[in-house]
């Protein structure tokens, strides 16, 4: 039977349970990882997708234009070393006939008695005719990279669909894989700076930059690398232009003897390249040494069942982007902005229940509750608190966020006494984080995420 706040009673069980899932947090995750764009594909030609998941039974598609059906295919988990599922729905495409300029991928899980976990959904995926062979142009950011993104490189011998691997890591070592690929932040650096120095700059990835791969997933680094432009098998060492989507590429390791990244069945190894004594702007490579590189996105789904007995999907799982506060005084308001919420929501300020009003499916209200709420030894509070913020379905569904509350007293609140300068003087770090402020009843309430 669920747990519902219908009653007193209620109300106080749903909020020990709360309790006891802030202490030791049992949450379920669906991680969707994604290109940024998808290349159409034409006749019997397929062009991969990926996905990752729980280890259940699952389904992708794409979304279906306002038709019901949905052509799906069927995704096969394994069992990863860190416990986690994995699919990767490889025979999926976008065919010629379609003509949306956009589309998003479907995911949908069940377990293996065939009870519907839910339905989830990618962002969207941009769809491109071919890559692009003219040199890009800032004005048209679209097919840009930018420091900071995510990428995932893959290597396709002779354009063989059947040869494609995708660098990726296992077991603390870059590998190059034909069944998972991995997902990093691609940096762009200081060239004029050491290794170990290696500060971070913001902009577009332009070819000729000095850049660094980063796993998602482990942490994992590359050495610093020039990322060069590849034409015909050769890396071209004059061109700057900035990098766009699916864009043959080359990784020379900085400061070497014209040694590249490369791939050899499953390994990854270094390449030295061959100079062309008639065109000192190139250097000729092996196929291994030429990468393809495209843009990625994460979609992540957290739920948590400890609270009840779930006889219905997740699904909708409500996904916070922001958060704008309004009022002071009596009364103070949040907007809690998103996506995929309904009026089946309430609005949790760590154990503490808030009063919420839904506005549409991207927008929730909820009267931010009263530092008094949390107990009586938060009245007399001289330090700041940060409490998280949950959103709690009606039969005890919890879905957590990032987002988090934090209430800071006013200097004046206790008479006589200066209760700020008993805080530690690096609580300033904290007070630079605050994106926003209003006054309730003697108290300062900031959001931050």
């Amino acid at each position: 039977m669920a747990i519902q706040g219908s009653n007193p009673y209620q109300a106080n069980l749903l909020r020990d349970g709360v309790r006891r899932y802030l202490q030791l947090p049992a949450d379920q995750t669906v991680l969707i990882l994604h290109a940024k764009v998808a290349q159409k594909s034409y006749g019997n030609e397929k062009r991969d997708l990926g996905e990752a998941g729980f280890q259940v039974c699952g389904y992708m598609g794409l979304d279906s234009m306002g038709s019901s059906l949905m052509e799906t295919q069927k995704l096969s988990f394994e069992e990863q070393p860190d416990a986690k599922g994995f699919g990767c729905a490889k025979a999926l495409y976008i065919s010629d006939a379609d003509k949306r300029k956009h589309f998003r991928l479907v995911l949908k899980l069940f377990f293996s008695n065939g009870q519907e976990i839910g339905t989830f959904h990618s962002k969207l995926i941009k769809v491109i005719s071919k890559p692009s062979q003219k040199k890009q142009s800032l004005k048209n950011t679209d097919l840009c990279i930018s420091s900071g993104s995510k990428v995932s490189l893959f290597n396709r011998l002779r354009s063989q669909t059947v040869s494609t691997r995708y660098l990726s890591v296992e077991g603390g070592a870059f590998i190059a894989s034909a069944r998972q690929w991995a997902a990093f932040t691609l940096h762009l650096a200081d060239e004029r700076c050491t290794r170990s120095e290696f500060p971070l700059r913001e902009g577009y990835i332009r070819y000729g930059s000095v850049v660094q791969l980063v796993c998602t997933a482990t942490g994992i680094t590359l050495p610093p690398l020039i990322i060069r432009k590849v034409t015909k098998q050769y890396a071209m060492l004059d061109v700057d232009e900035p990098i766009s989507q699916l864009h043959k590429c080359a990784f020379q390791f900085q400061g070497s003897d014209r040694m590249y990244l490369c791939l050899s069945t499953e390994k990854v190894i270094q390449f030295q390249a061959s100079p062309c004594p008639k065109e000192a702007n190139r250097e000729l490579l092996n196929d291994g040494s030429c990468w393809t590189i495209i843009g990625t996105e994460t979609v992540e789904y957290t739920f948590s069942e400890s609270l009840a007995c779930i006889r219905e999907p997740v699904s909708p799982v409500p996904l916070i982007a922001a958060l704008q506060l309004t009022g002071g005084g009596d009364v103070a308001m949040l907007e809690v902005q998103g996506e995929y919420f309904h009026a089946h929501l309430k609005v949790w300020f760590g154990d503490v229940e808030a009063e919420t009003m839904y506005r549409s499916p991207k927008s929730l209200m909820c009267v931010v509750p009263d530092v008094s709420a949390f107990g009586s030894d938060w009245r007399w509070l001289r330090y700041p608190i940060t409490v998280p913020l949950l959103l709690i379905r009606d039969d005890g569904l919890i879905y957590s966020s990032s987002f988090t509350f934090t209430y800071t007293p006013e200097q004046s609140f206790i008479p006589g006494q200066q209760v700020l300068s008993d805080v530690p003087q690096d609580s300033d770090k904290l007070l630079d984080s605050i994106h926003q402020e209003f006054t309730r009843t003697n108290f300062h309430l900031f959001m931050q995420s």
